[in-house]
């Protein structure tokens, strides 16, 4: 997985004239920029449902997402969070 994520970054990298961006090459790699340690993201990575049971996104959004579809409560992200610190 941290082999692949770093695909991912180098690629991003790439400058080509017939896109119109790149990740600038003074950033940090992903996880580096996410403060995710890379033990965190494996266990998200694998155990993803095992740790979220429902939408997931920063609070605001779950609490507008939540809102909009008529629930009253929505489930508890602690343990996501946690996973992300």
């Amino acid at each position: 997985m941290e082999d692949y994520l770093e695909l991912v970054d180098l690629t991003g990298r790439i400058v080509r004239q017939d896109k119109r961006g790149s990740i600038d090459l003074s950033f940090a790699p992903i996880l580096q920029r996410l403060n995710i340690p890379s033990e965190n993201w494996m266990t998200i990575a694998i155990e993803f449902e095992k740790h979220t049971h429902a939408a997931v996104g920063t609070e605001l959004i779950l609490s507008n997402y939540y809102q909009k579809v008529g629930n009253k409560r929505r489930p508890k992200i602690s343990k996501t969070k946690q996973l992300l610190a």
